[in-house]
């Protein structure tokens, strides 16, 4: 007689909870991903694209409220999952992290969106004017002295840069930086004579999501050297989270050291050839 074989031993069920944190983790991850991408390219609007990246962030927090639940049954019933819960809250962190600077970020510095280093007479937008007349864009004017005053409290290290260089060698090195970084530049004016006013408009993007922010560079002459303002400002949304200042700063530090590091052109001397004296015969 054939002996029966025991039944096979029955592991403990995942605990559904768990199984629906993951989910919302990783369907919260690909809802972020996609809106940074066509905010990134222009797929889309970008109007339409913030609201998928928000409803991900909401996503993710909801995600972390079903951890809690998942752990709690998991601790009661003794049920397995705690691998999902766990890999569930490490993707939420990953979402919500840069949200999270941000919300910082905006609870730490002024409500402003215009960065410039000379406020009395800021670097215009000519070219970049049209740019700016979209829909919902902020405006191409400077916001005035009250940003000024905002500015100057929140960024006093952002001031004009005074290089001990003649004015077109400062205007190329600075578009030399603009082109380093992969600013998209809509229109360049070398200084030229009698004015000897270098002007430089670009687009540059930022750091997550590349939205918008244009730049206006000026570049004139000053003593025996040459004066560098900047302006950066963002296209959509009244506050910029710190990133116009952060460029400039970072421009600046950039161009300084490139004019510190700039070789003087050396000029090839030819020696002199004495004179010789007449009727005098050559060696």
């Amino acid at each position: 007689m054939a002996r029966r074989l025991s039944a096979p031993y029955q592991m403990d069920p995942i605990s559904s909870l768990a199984l629906w944190a993951r989910r919302l983790a990783i369907f919260s991850l690909v809802a972020t991903i996609v809106s940074v991408l066509i905010v990134r390219f222009g797929f889309l609007d970008f109007r339409p694209a913030l609201t998928t990246f928000f409803g991900a962030l909401a996503l993710a927090c909801l995600s972390i409220l079903v951890c809690f639940a998942a752990f709690a049954s998991i601790w009661h019933l003794g049920t397995r999952g705690m691998t999902l819960v766990l890999f569930a809250l490490f993707l939420d962190a990953l979402i919500l992290a840069y949200p999270a600077f941000l919300a910082l970020q905006y609870e730490r510095l002024p409500p402003i969106h215009d960065i410039t280093t000379d406020p009395i007479d800021p670097p215009r937008f000519d070219a970049l004017a049209r740019l700016r007349q979209a829909d919902g864009a902020n405006s191409e004017s400077y916001a005035g002295l009250y940003s000024a005053e905002l500015q100057r409290k929140a960024y006093p290290n952002i001031e004009p840069i005074l290089l001990d260089l003649p004015t077109q060698r400062a205007y190329e090195l600075a578009l030399r930086l603009v082109n380093r970084r992969k600013w998209l530049i809509i229109d360049e004016r070398p200084p030229v004579p009698p004015q000897r006013i270098g002007r430089i408009e670009a687009v540059a993007r930022t750091a997550v999501m590349g939205l918008r922010e244009d730049v206006s560079i000026r570049v004139t002459s000053d003593d025996d050297g040459s004066r560098v303002d900047i302006r950066s400002s963002s296209r959509y949304f009244s506050h910029d989270f710190g990133s116009n200042a952060a460029r400039i700063a970072k421009f600046s530090d950039d161009l300084n050291d490139a004019a510190d590091n700039a070789k003087p052109e050396k000029k090839i001397l030819e020696p002199v050839q004495p004179v010789q004296p007449k009727g005098a015969k050559r060696r």
